[in-house]
């Protein structure tokens, strides 16, 4: 179980037991129904914010996926930090994927920028330039490399873990959106990218490109 979501799991989960004891202590069919709803919601939020271990495949010099997910848009990019041809990968985050972010690969944290947005669907290539986001660039052995964190239609909360000059690990924790959205991996043209668009991909475990 993520620890993002254990708060809102104690609260939801207490207030289920209140109205489903006070319905039926009292006979009282409405705090019934809400309790149910309650619990239903639980079940819900209990698979959000599960959160799996997954084992990072054996291999020198690869990078693995930053989260679940389907992916939306590969393209080349004009990108401030990392050149004219910067090769962009998008993962659309649903509501039933794990939403855990995770680092693609040992890095640096060069830095962190929040930008304040709009909520429109992640799953529009325009959320990129409109919606909430996050961006983190890392130093790699590959380059600098930049993880994008943006919400989406739902998503009205980004947690980032990276801070400017922290030294981070492949497959650590790097932060989770909540309710829908979309991961970002912006990767420098010498890396040769392994996915295709339309494929599902899993964090830590899914290689995306190698150099």
């Amino acid at each position: 179980m993520a620890p993002e979501g254990r708060k809102i799991l104690s609260i939801i989960s207490s207030v289920a037991v209140i109205l489903v004891l006070i319905g039926v202590i009292f006979s009282n069919s409405v705090f019934f129904i809400i309790g149910a709803i309650s619990v239903v919601s639980l079940f819900f939020c209990i698979i959000f914010f599960r959160d799996p271990m997954r084992n990072i495949p054996e291999g020198k010099n690869i990078i693995v996926a930053p989260a679940d997910g389907k992916i939306t848009a590969i393209k080349s990019i004009n990108d401030p930090e990392i050149g004219g041809d910067a090769q962009l990968i998008s993962v659309f985050l649903n509501i039933f994927n794990v939403h855990v972010n995770r680092v693609p690969i040992n890095g640096e944290v060069i830095n962190v920028n929040h930008k304040n947005g709009n909520f429109i669907s992640a799953y529009k290539h325009s959320a990129a330039d409109v919606n909430e986001q996050t961006n983190i660039i890392f130093n790699t052995a590959v380059g600098v490399l930049k993880v994008r964190q943006i919400a989406g239609l739902i998503a009205r909360r980004i947690l980032c873990y990276a801070r400017a000059g922290l030294t981070m690990k492949q497959g650590d924790r790097l932060g989770f959106i909540l309710f829908g959205s979309r991961t970002d991996i912006i990767l420098p043209p010498s890396v040769s990218v392994l996915v295709s668009k339309g494929q599902r991909v899993f964090g830590n475990e899914t290689i995306i490109g190698k150099f």
